[in-house]
């Protein structure tokens, strides 16, 4: 097939040659529109990787705060009892703390396990079971 028959108007063309050109066009937008999404997906990857990367750096700058309170913790406490019961104090009251967070965290793990899709599992097999019934209806 030449040029200008390609490009010749569709009323003039053969269903053999729209059905090409479609099957043509229609790959083409695939490939396009996979290119778009990599694209964007490149771009939002780059803007996540910089958000992630403040966090960590938020994360060690807080954990340095912290470690400066419980300093001014002790110290502050250490005007009243001696300075090693002080310290006792502050990390027996961090300890207790981190007991607490752990068993929340623990309950909190638990009741999200196993990590599976239940409910979608469940409706997946409804649909199955529906498509079984309907197909046993149609043989019979």
């Amino acid at each position: 097939m030449s040029a200008p028959e390609r490009n010749s108007a569709p009323e003039n063309q053969s269903v053999a040659e729209l059905v090409k050109a479609l099957s043509e066009q229609s790959s083409r937008l695939a490939r396009q529109e996979v290119e778009l999404a990599k694209a964007e997906l490149t771009e939002k990857g780059k803007k996540i990787g910089v958000g992630a990367g403040a966090f960590g750096a938020a994360g060690v700058v807080a954990l340095f705060a912290v470690g400066a309170l419980v300093a001014t913790a002790i110290l502050l406490l250490a005007e009243a009892v001696t300075s090693w019961l002080a310290a006792l104090i502050v990390g027996v009251v961090l300890a207790a703390i981190a007991g607490i967070l752990a068993l929340t965290g623990k309950k909190s793990v638990e009741a999200g396990s196993p990590p599976l899709p239940e409910r979608a599992i469940e409706t997946s097999r409804e649909d199955i079971q529906v498509a079984k019934d309907r197909a046993k209806e149609g043989r019979a």
